[in-house]
């Protein structure tokens, strides 16, 4: 597949590279999550422009690159006011989310019991992140929700996972803290791009 040429994706790559010369996930995910938050603030990254235009009826998803050698994958989501996720996990994978533009509410969840297709969740906490900041997720602490809370203006996050992740499973409320388990494709939205960007 050919991913589009942006300004800074040569440098966003060497840094998620750069990451896996830690000697777990762990450490991986801290150095990946540190040098995201500083090519944001450095607006050292030009994303396509296709990214900042949300989709009616969902989120976006976009991904951007994808490494055939390491497996990881970058996708941008494009969040248009209000839009967010179900509680949901990311199949076992790793991932570090930064925000790019914009805010994001992510509540983290535990989980506490399960009892066939039900699971029962602890909110855990709620934090409101703000661009510039990023996050990770390592399993088995994998579970939370994304939402833009602004009236009016769009959020862009970016998220690099240990690999492709196409589906995920996804958690609907019951009451009394038990959520029925699903599971939902994940679609990816086109890229647009023209192939040209500033240098």
């Amino acid at each position: 597949m050919d991913y589009p040429q942006f300004r800074g994706r040569d440098a966003l790559v060497a840094v998620i590279e750069s990451a896996y010369a830690q000697a777990n996930d762990e450490a991986l995910t801290h150095s990946l999550r540190d040098g995201l938050c500083k090519l944001i603030r450095d607006k050292a990254v030009q994303l396509p422009d296709c990214v900042f235009e949300p989709v009616e009826g969902h989120y976006a998803r976009r991904e951007i690159y994808a490494c055939p050698e390491k497996g990881f994958s970058v996708v941008a989501m494009t969040w248009a006011p209000g839009q967010g996720t179900p509680i949901h996990d990311h199949c076992g994978l790793w991932c570090v989310e930064g925000v790019w533009q914009g805010q994001l509410e992510i509540t983290r969840y535990e989980l506490e019991e399960e009892a066939g297709d039900k699971s029962r969740f602890s909110m855990h906490e709620t934090l409101l992140a703000g661009t510039g900041t990023a996050g990770s997720l390592l399993p088995p602490h994998e579970y939370h929700t994304i939402r833009n809370p602004q009236p009016d203006q769009v959020s862009i996050s970016l998220h690099v996972y240990q690999r492709a992740m196409g589906t995920c499973a996804t958690y609907e409320p019951l009451g009394e803290d038990w959520y029925q388990r699903g599971s939902k494709a994940l679609c990816l939205d086109a890229v647009e791009c023209d192939g040209s960007f500033p240098l």
